[in-house]
């Protein structure tokens, strides 16, 4: 047995974290962490509460099986597989929803992801009282949704809002002049979906007798073309609309279809303000209420649209003097005319009520911390659930509070990281705990935090790497020589001798709003992590200024500067551990993905002389190839903001470039270019820069699929292995 180390001395760290071990231990290979389920977590797929709130229902082999909440026991079969038959075939379900009145599952099956969040689908309704299967559209669509009454389903096929009855097979078109790369009804463009976090653009009102839904007029957006390599003579081309920084957006609209007159008519649109309509949400069956947000990206307007009166009413207004991140999503009480949700205008992202009758504006939580996400809202009780990272930016815990006289419960105890998913009503919500070396647990419980059952505890991967050559970790805060105080984890290797003297491999992301430093599962990257440990390294992730969860100013330090004060604390925390008596000062190394690619070519460029390995995936170089809506929430425009762009830009400092450099890139990302990558080898050729390269066809951001991770970390840790 190894001995056990329980304090490290740091000169002006602070180790608040704890230890791994265990006993007849082996190390770990990489064909295990990312060519096989060896390490993968179980969840809980596709965990639906019914209405009764005496049931819940998972999809197990093809099937959907009611359990009793209480006590577990499987009570029935509610879709099996002999149901799901349709000319012949089994589908398979990939996803399902119940109607309202729970007579009807909506399915998809066959899957073909288009972007982040966008994909096509089969869809299929089955009336669970006649065990009637029918397709619905007749073809692939996406967003297949229920209507709130469930005799209707809408969807958007061939960039039109299709409404299918589902009792006589009538259809009705909401738009009609859809076309590829043109004009969207009912969807959004793709910069929409990635910065915005949208993918459907229509809502059904609650009672069912109207559609808002947004228009997108996609003809002045510049195209970017992927070339994508399939066998044939000539690389077959896939274009699509990507507003670059500066470039134009569509023109918007919102709108709101009328089932009964089939009419729609047009509420908002940023033809002539070039603003951005990135949220609908209906308050109640009159109201409907949009955001709209000016280009800057720091000024927000709540927008409520009476059905009846046909009239617009600014409710909401807000300033920021960097930017304001959109929320997800406004909880409103029955009648629509109170809501909750999250803002940032006192410095810490809280939570607010607001009335929209009188307009007043409640603060409920009080700054000091940052509010994570509402969770839940009881609008009969006044109580609004949500997690915060009130006792540590790197945790998650779940709270109640009460809107009357702000009382606050703390819900959750564990240390470490909680989300929860409430069911309908809110009397129980599912739990998934987990924390740096706790693989998730899923729990069910009520709203007061009582465990009603355990539905996964991942106990077979609990076992796996209670017999891995695990070494130590620790959390900690370092202060570096600018007085900033940043979180960090770290990883040791298992044999750790202090005596020795280890090479250093830090893990960055950094880019806004962002964290590493979780007291979080981490899956498959946990493992590479401890798979380099075990090599020899020890491991660093530091949260930068600019990370979230410690207040606005915290994160929007960075702001017009993206890069600047991000890589001065890695360096300075490099440095730091520099200083370490048993760290290798020669031998410290970055790497990091997409912002953190970006973060890891300034390591190599900007901290050549501290960082002397770096592997870069899918790195920005240069700010102004990549989208408007993200960059310049944070930079403003080229034309605005140029020594913003080019002073911390990797492709304007290649010349800095003194250790080894790993460029990778997937070939098919449609979201950062490999064009990035391209203009910085061009760059570095042009210098006579050396430098290694690794490119994979067709992949996009995630460059997966397949034994593509295999192959790619087998890359990135033969690379560290040789040069680090």
């Amino acid at each position: 047995m190894r001995k056990t180390i329980s304090k490290i001395i740091l000169l002006s760290g602070i180790v608040i974290l704890s230890f791994y071990q265990s006993t007849n231990a082996q190390n770990l290979e990489l064909r295990d962490i990312w060519a096989s389920p060896k390490y993968g977590a179980k969840g809980v797929p596709n965990f639906i509460a019914m209405n009764d709130g005496k049931r819940f229902v998972k999809l197990e082999d093809n099937e959907i099986i009611t359990y009793d909440f209480k006590t577990g026991t499987k009570l029935a079969t509610l879709v099996s597989k002999s149901e799901l038959v349709f000319k012949g075939k089994e589908i398979t379900i990939a996803s399902f929803e119940f109607s309202n009145d729970e007579r009807k599952v909506l399915i998809e099956t066959d899957i073909q992801p288009i972007y982040r969040h966008s994909y096509e689908a089969k869809a299929f309704v089955l009336n669970l009282q006649t065990k009637e299967l029918k397709q619905v559209f007749g073809e692939p669509c996406r967003y297949p949704t229920f209507s709130p009454d469930g005799n209707k389903v809408a969807a958007v096929l061939h960039n039109n809002i299709i409404v299918e009855d589902l009792n006589n097979g009538s259809v009705i078109a909401i738009g009609g002049d859809g076309k590829a790369n043109e004009i969207i009804n009912g969807a959004v463009d793709w910069v929409y979906e990635e910065e915005f976090s949208m993918s459907r653009g229509f809502e059904w009102s609650p009672d069912g007798k109207n559609i808002a839904y947004f228009r997108f007029d996609e003809r002045k957006v510049p195209e970017f073309t992927i070339e994508l390599y399939k066998g044939a003579s000539y690389p077959e081309l896939e274009t699509y609309k990507y507003p670059k920084a500066g470039e134009p957006n569509s023109i918007v609209t919102v709108n709101v279809y009328d089932l009964s007159n089939f009419k729609s008519v047009t509420i908002a649109t940023t033809e002539n303000d070039d603003s951005y309509l990135p949220r609908i949400q209906w308050g109640n069956s009159d109201l409907l209420y949009f955001q709209k947000l000016n280009r800057h990206q720091n000024h927000l307007e709540i927008i409520q649209y009476s059905i009846s009166k046909k009239q617009t009413q600014k409710i909401y207004d807000e300033t920021n003097s960097y930017y304001i991140d959109i929320n997800d999503k406004y909880y409103f009480n029955k009648s629509g005319t109170v809501f909750v949700f999250l803002s940032e205008r006192n410095g810490y992202n809280q939570i607010f009520q607001f009335n929209t009758i009188t307009k007043e504006l409640r603060e409920i939580t009080y700054p000091g911390y940052d509010v994570d996400e509402i969770k839940y809202f009881d609008s009969d009780k006044g109580v609004v659930y949500y997690t915060s990272a009130e006792e540590s930016p790197t945790e998650r815990q779940l709270y109640k509070i009460e809107l009357k006289n702000k009382k606050k419960t703390k819900i959750t105890t564990l240390p470490g990281w909680h989300n929860a998913t409430f069911t309908k009503g809110g009397n129980y919500f599912l739990e998934v705990y987990s924390n740096f070396t706790t693989p998730p647990v899923y729990w069910l419980k009520d709203n007061n935090g009582k465990q009603i059952r355990e539905l996964e505890n991942n106990q077979s991967l609990v076992n796996k790497l209670n017999i891995e050559n695990f070494g130590k970790y620790s959390f900690g805060q370092l202060t570096t020589t600018n007085g900033s105080k940043l979180n960090y984890w770290q990883i040791l290797p298992p044999d750790f001798d202090a005596n020795k003297k280890y090479p250093v491999l830090f893990y960055v992301y950094g880019g806004p709003g962002s964290q590493t430093v979780k007291n979080q599962w981490a899956g498959a990257n946990y493992m590479w992590f401890r798979y380099m440990a075990q090599k020899g390294y020890i491991i660093m992730s530091v949260d930068n200024r600019g990370t979230g969860f410690r207040g606005e100013q915290f994160k929007k330090c960075t702001y017009l500067n993206l890069g600047k004060f991000e890589i001065e604390d890695q360096i300075l925390s490099a440095i730091w551990m520099a200083t370490q008596p048993y760290v290798d000062a020669n031998r410290i190394g970055i790497w990091g993905w997409s912002y953190g690619g970006f973060m890891s070519s300034l390591g190599i460029t900007v901290g050549n002389d501290i960082f002397k390995t770096a592997v870069a995936v899918a790195p920005v170089t240069n700010w102004k190839f990549y989208d408007n809506i993200y960059t310049e929430r944070y930079m403003r425009t080229p034309a605005e903001n140029q020594n913003g762009y080019e002073s911390n830009a990797p492709l304007a400092q290649v010349d800095k470039i003194k250790g080894k450099y790993l460029l990778i890139h997937g070939t098919a990302d449609d979201n950062v270019h490999v064009q990035q990558s391209m203009e910085m080898v061009r760059a570095m050729v042009e210098k006579n820069i050396p430098f290694e390269s690794e490119f994979y066809p067709n992949k996009n951001h995630g460059i997966y699929g397949g034994m593509t991770r295999l192959h790619l970390f087998t890359r990135i840790t033969n690379f560290i292995l040789t040069n680090l």
